[in-house]
């Protein structure tokens, strides 16, 4: 497993914590964080995936 899923991973969570923190006391500035740290820890996620494709791809 690659280490950006592990991190994206990581980002997408902290991300829903602040969005959730930022909806419960109506700071939106810390919902639209929230957001952008999930969609961010999409992204990474994404690129070590692909990376563990073409690894998985080369080694066979």
């Amino acid at each position: 497993m690659d280490k950006d899923r592990i991190v994206g991973a990581a980002k997408q969570a902290k991300g829903a914590v602040k969005e959730a923190l930022g909806k419960a006391v109506g700071d939106k500035k810390l919902i639209a964080e929230g957001k952008s740290d999930k969609v961010e820890g999409k992204v990474q996620n994404a690129v070590g995936g692909f990376k563990d494709s073409v690894r998985d791809a080369l080694n066979k």
